[in-house]
């Protein structure tokens, strides 16, 4: 739980940041309304979305089988990937719920590389990720499409060069197959009551869970608009490629659910260069600080290392190569 206290101490930042810039025509006061206001704008906006992503992700997970998408895939692996990279469309979970899946389908046999594939398109082609970006960006400087077709081009990627590695075995943890284990006898529920009280546990785990990084990233969002000096924001976005590495660094420390990012970072939509937004929204929605915590219960250290290498400089150049074109 140290979302409070990292809000806490970003708000004090931005206030001490305030009152030392020259800009003193907004008094400390009427900083603060604005902060409370924009933030909660934020909040009212994204969390029905949140719990939408939580109630499909508990569907899927209790009440579907989980089997059903792997029963009749391609054995080309080209063109496999391509299908599982669209899976996310049919398993609509953001990257909170990712891992679990991911490991469900590499405990039934998935190979890495292709587990990989889904683990990075997923959040962000499901339907309520692209609902939400929608929502927020429309079709308005190409932000909506340049994530959604940058994330699949980027787990084609990822699955394709991890499926190269020759000792495949390598790239997991020792204890994955424990966790495997544990995973499957959380799935198996024990008939409908069973069923039933998984889904209550894990609803109300993930709720608290997203909405306590929801909280927190909404108010650093809205602490930067308002505390932070404009020009220093103005001056970084517009830079093509310092604008992107800047917004891939703050998607990598708020770790805000792929659900709702794209309501966080509208904020500073007029701020940012259309590369850099995307950027945002395709890195954070694969790494960051939480998600690393995730996968590092299932993959290696190196295969962590590597991929948050291949995801930073494949979002670095789809984001400067938009801006280039922008």
């Amino acid at each position: 739980m140290l979302w409070p206290l990292i809000a806490l101490l970003a708000l004090a930042v931005f206030i001490v940041i305030r009152i030392a810039s020259p800009l003193q025509d907004v008094t400390l006061g009427d900083a603060l309304s604005d902060w409370v206001t924009l933030s909660l704008s934020v909040l009212v906006e994204s969390t029905p979305f949140v719990v939408l992503g939580i109630i499909i992700a508990i569907a899927l997970r209790f009440w579907l089988p989980q089997g059903l998408l792997l029963d009749h895939l391609p054995r080309n692996g080209f063109i496999r990937r391509i299908i599982i990279s669209l899976f996310g469309i049919l398993l609509p979970v953001c990257e909170c719920g990712n891992v679990p899946v991911t490991r469900g389908f590499l405990s039934r046999g998935m190979n890495i590389g292709d587990a990989l594939t889904f683990l990075v398109a997923a959040p962000i082609v499901n339907p309520v990720t692209i609902i939400t970006t929608y929502q927020a960006f429309g079709w308005q400087n190409g932000v909506l499409v340049g994530r959604v077709a940058g994330a699949l081009a980027l787990a084609n990627l990822v699955g394709w060069l991890f499926s190269l590695y020759p000792e495949q075995r390598r790239l997991l943890t020792p204890a994955f197959d424990e966790a495997c284990r544990l995973d499957a006898h959380e799935h198996a529920g024990g008939g409908f009551v069973g069923r039933l009280r998984s889904s209550g546990g894990v609803f109300r785990t993930e709720t608290q869970a997203m909405l306590v990084a929801l909280i927190g990233g909404a108010f650093i969002a809205g602490a930067i608009q308002v505390f932070v000096p404009r020009h220093v924001l103005v001056d970084l976005g517009a830079d093509p490629v310092w604008g992107v590495v800047a917004l891939m660094l703050l998607a990598f420390i708020v770790s805000i659910c792929s659900n709702v990012d794209a309501f966080f970072i509208l904020a500073l939509g007029s701020t940012f260069l259309p590369g850099a937004l995307v950027g945002f929204l395709v890195f954070g929605a694969i790494i960051d600080i939480k998600m690393l915590a995730l996968l590092r219960t299932t993959f290696s250290t190196r295969t962590l290392i590597w991929l948050t290498a291949i995801v930073a400089l494949f979002v670095l150049v789809l984001g400067s190569g938009m801006n280039a074109l922008a």
